[in-house]
């Protein structure tokens, strides 16, 4: 009897161990895969900010352009 058992143990462990393995690998691979999406994630939003920092820039310009705009046609009028 105890001789079944010991390679049934064995069986056990070693499956087991690879089911771990393999799961783990899958595990890391998500991981991996999550830390790349978020790393493009990271660049495209300071792209963004860059373009709304441009875009803050040229409205306050165009702001400025319009009182001066609306200053020369109060004089006038």
């Amino acid at each position: 009897m105890s001789s079944t058992i010991i390679p049934i143990a064995i069986l056990l462990i070693v499956f087991a161990s690879v089911t771990t393995i393999v799961a783990s690998f899958f595990k890391l691979q998500r991981h991996r895969a999550d830390a790349a999406a978020l790393a493009e994630y990271r660049k495209l939003a300071e792209r963004v900010t860059v373009q709304q920092e441009t875009i803050s820039a040229q409205l306050a310009e165009l702001g400025t352009r319009v009182e001066a705009v609306e200053k020369l046609l109060r004089s006038v009028g």
